[in-house]
């Protein structure tokens, strides 16, 4: 049984970080080889998590249910999706050789039958986009009472809302939405990536990116400023091999350079939510601040002229008055003498 406790999810879900999928999902082209190339591949990107698919033609389409245009060929899609189906002995030595490589091993069930074949073997339970109406299998799987990570492609917030209910009926508590447009390759001006926020405030629960686009960073850096709790993006050994899903997934170093980049983004936003004078800008805020300084030596006694006194940086020399208090000095008398060069403090003036 997996072990949920110590899943590179529930880790990441502890300290904030982004949990990034490596999307497998049919680019094995149904060789063993390919496959377990594919997991290796997403421990060398330093993937939380890799994930593939287990559907059946027969539960997915009726035959004869036509060519999906996006595909570009006549093919029927129940034919297309035969030929990409994971055998369903694979699971246990996927699911070791993720263990093997540090890596969480996730699958998209598409059926019921699909969803208990994997329950031994996974941390989390992801439901795709178009199963997001499928309610039995909504259903059937919150009662698992597992992570659900939702995608929310093509969907609106009425089903969304629907799709929830029903998880919560059903026993689901942890659940997980993902921002996703439902199009192959998804053009970057169809990413609506700002929603991450629209969906955290609409529903209150963690959400992050399903990203179908070409681009490698872009939009995964621009969620991580959203705040995306997961970033989920399809790869592949070689964008040139056949097969539906291959020409718009990441190659291995763009999917490392996805990693580097949600690692350095999750640097750049940090963790404090309000702004705040950071210690890496104490020094220059002492030293290059400004303050009130006398420009030339003035007596005690002396009455400030305007011409005596500039608002400068006051860099090593201490902090003096602030430029704010300029105006109301002039005319007022030292104290005692001040040297050319020297801030002028509360305590050099009349009251």
């Amino acid at each position: 049984m997996a072990d949920t406790g110590s899943s590179r999810l529930s880790r990441a879900r502890a300290s904030g970080s982004c949990y990034v999928i490596a999307e497998a999902g049919s680019n094995h082209n149904r060789e063993w080889d390919l496959a377990t190339a594919l997991v290796d591949s997403a421990a060398e990107a330093a993937a939380d998590a890799v994930k593939f698919q287990l559907f059946r033609a027969d539960r997915m389409y009726p035959r004869g249910a036509g060519a999906a245009d996006y595909l570009g060929n006549d093919e029927d899609i129940y034919e297309v999706v035969a030929r990409m189906e994971l055998p369903e002995e694979w699971l246990p030595g996927l699911a070791a050789r993720c263990g093997e490589r540090g890596l969480d091993f996730l699958v998209t069930p598409f059926d019921e039958g699909s969803a208990d074949a994997i329950e031994p073997f996974v941390p989390a339970y992801k439901i795709a986009s178009y199963e997001l109406t499928h309610e039995p299998l909504i259903r059937h799987v919150a009662a698992k009472h597992k992570p659900m990570i939702i995608s929310t492609g093509a969907s609106t917030p009425e089903e969304i809302g629907a799709a929830l209910a029903a998880a919560r009926d059903a026993g689901a508590g942890d659940i997980i939405l993902l921002q996703c447009t439902a199009s192959y390759p998804a053009r970057l001006e169809a990413l609506n990536v700002a929603s991450i926020a629209d969906l955290r405030r609409r529903f209150g629960l963690p959400v992050g990116l399903s990203d179908h686009s070409a681009d490698p960073v872009i939009a995964p850096v621009l969620a991580v400023g959203f705040g995306a709790a997961v970033i989920e993006k399809h790869f592949t050994l070689d964008r040139a091999l056949p097969g539906p899903d291959h020409a718009f997934a990441l190659e291995p170093a763009e999917l490392r350079r996805l990693v580097e980049a949600v690692r350095a983004a999750e640097q750049a936003r940090g963790d404090e939510g309000v702004k705040v004078v950071h210690p890496d800008e104490q020094e220059l805020r002492d030293f290059a601040r400004r303050s009130v300084f006398a420009v030339r030596d003035v007596a005690a006694g002396e009455a400030l002229e305007r011409s005596a006194l500039a608002v400068l940086r006051h860099g090593k020399r201490g902090e003096g008055l602030p430029p704010s208090a300029f105006e109301s000095l002039v005319g007022r008398r030292a104290v005692r003498s001040i040297a050319a060069g020297s801030p002028v403090t509360a305590a050099d003036v009349e009251t």
